[in-house]
């Protein structure tokens, strides 16, 4: 899995550390589109996760934070596993050329929007092999077929941003 120390695998700044950084400098994040291929490599599915936080209730990709001294490698692995399962056998692409760079800010009406930070997120469509099943007990995953994600509501369930990069997806996966 992961070459990072296991040092910087916790809290890596202290939460008083890590609101200060991430309101002087843009944090470096991930975002996943999973996808099922057919057997000549057209799209079958997107997956997407479901989350319940807050009392809010949201669709979104697995993303999250790059840490100190790992590779993009091992962020998109890491994350994937945190948030798919170890049985999801992903596909990470030879190269790491992403298919999106997104900046969120943490000023409404910016653009992209994320309250804690200014952040810089580099997106990559991942084929899966295998079954993906969220670690945690406030996700659920599905899959979605072309036309189903051409549906508005659905779009409108996804988290803030997260509809962007989805038609963004979408375009470079040539169903938009």
């Amino acid at each position: 899995m992961s070459e990072v120390d296991s040092a910087d695998m916790g809290p890596w700044l202290s939460p008083d550390d890590m609101e200060y950084v991430r309101r002087k400098v843009p944090i470096l994040y991930v975002d996943v589109v999973p996808v099922r291929l057919d057997s000549l490599g057209h799209v079958d599915a997107v997956g997407m996760l479901l989350l319940a936080l807050d009392g809010t209730i949201e669709r979104s990709f697995p993303t999250g934070r790059v840490l100190f001294h790992e590779s993009l490698r091992e962020a998109l692995a890491r994350h994937i596993d945190k948030d798919l399962g170890a049985m999801s056998l992903p596909q990470l692409p030879a190269s790491l050329t992403p298919f999106a760079v997104s900046e969120y800010f943490p000023t409404p009406g910016t653009g992209l929007y994320d309250a804690r930070q200014h952040a810089v997120s580099l997106a990559y469509i991942v084929p899966m092999q295998g079954d993906c099943h969220p670690g945690s007990d406030s996700l659920e995953f599905s899959w979605f077929t072309p036309g189903e994600l051409r549906i508005p509501e659905l779009q409108a369930e996804l988290k803030e941003g997260h509809d962007v990069l989805l038609r963004e997806a979408m375009a470079q996966l040539g169903i938009a």
